[in-house]
């Protein structure tokens, strides 16, 4: 039952009902065409762009241009293909960040827990709120955006992440409640990839774990299906990216080299909550500031 300022509210009805069934036409338009990935209905399909855009993702640009790379390339071969959640019991499932801009923190803490499991065999869910709540002074903004590399900075400065099950995740910014004994996985070195070198970040995701990295979400992108999603009409630069997520893999499909990607919107949102997207064209941005960070185990 909807109340006064309550958007599912019975007054606002006929407004969610027009916005639900243009996106429908636009849905239907887009996948009667030929597209290399198809869109579907879903959670967000009674809002408008600029409704989710504020309710999902950052709030202001998370200049990430100032980061500057320091991962090093090696020579030796890394593979034609790799996807970490079939190599083991590496990747935790699907989370939901709600409507909060805290993005960063799950492609954060998605990143770490890989790491983790990668180097010792052992797969933890971490803390997303004590990223929300306590690294603002890395730069960080909680629900209205941040960036993993200064995510992974925080917890090397602050020595260390909390758990899930002790830092329960609430979607809305709070006062810090971090206690360092309570502390289950530090960092011991952030990675950041050079700007726009996307063969960088094949390399390390091939050779050493899923990588976080951020991207322009635009319009067509939140009914996103499956398929490789590409757009010619995003931006490519830093200070565009809006939303962070996780590389776990990359691939190929019918010619066409693909990321495979972790999102934070739930499993019942895309590919049981992933996403592929077009590789080897910094799509979106996406090679605009990517990282990792190596753990402390």
């Amino acid at each position: 039952v909807g109340g006064c300022g309550d958007p599912s509210g019975a007054a606002d009805y006929p407004r969610r009902l027009r916005i639900f069934l243009g996106n429908k036409r636009q849905i239907d338009e887009h996948n009667a065409g030929n597209h290399s990935y198809q869109m579907s209905l879903n959670q967000f399909s009674d809002l408008t762009f600029a409704e989710f855009k504020k309710l999902y993702l950052w709030r202001e640009p998370q200049n990430c241009s100032a980061t500057k790379g320091n991962f090093l390339r090696s020579s030796g071969p890394y593979p034609d293909s790799i996807d970490w959640r079939k190599k083991g019991n590496y990747v935790t499932p699907v989370k939901n960040q709600g409507p909060c801009g805290s993005c960063w923190t799950f492609s954060t803490t998605g990143c770490l827990e890989s790491a983790i499991a990668i180097a010792t065999g052992k797969l933890l869910s971490l803390a997303e709120q004590q990223l929300v709540d306590c690294a603002q002074a890395f730069n960080n903004h909680g629900c209205s955006g941040g960036l993993p590399s200064q995510a992974f900075e925080y917890i090397l400065y602050n020595k260390g992440l909390m758990g899930e099950d002790t830092y329960p995740y609430r979607a809305e910014n709070g006062t810090c409640k971090f206690q360092p004994e309570k502390a289950i996985a530090f960092v011991k070195d952030v990675i950041n990839i050079t700007q726009y070198d996307e063969d960088g970040m094949v390399e390390a995701v091939g050779k050493h774990n899923p990588v976080s990295f951020a991207f322009e979400v635009t319009g067509n992108f939140m009914h996103y299906r499956k398929g490789v999603y590409s757009n010619p009409r995003c931006e490519h630069t830093p200070d565009k990216v809006n939303h962070a997520v996780l590389a776990v893999g990359y691939g190929e499909e019918n010619g066409t080299p693909y990321w495979i990607v972790k999102n934070s919107w739930g499993p019942l949102w895309g590919m049981d909550g992933y996403f592929l997207i077009e590789r080897g064209k910094n799509m979106c941005g996406l090679a605009a500031c990517a990282s990792y960070p190596v753990p402390q185990v």
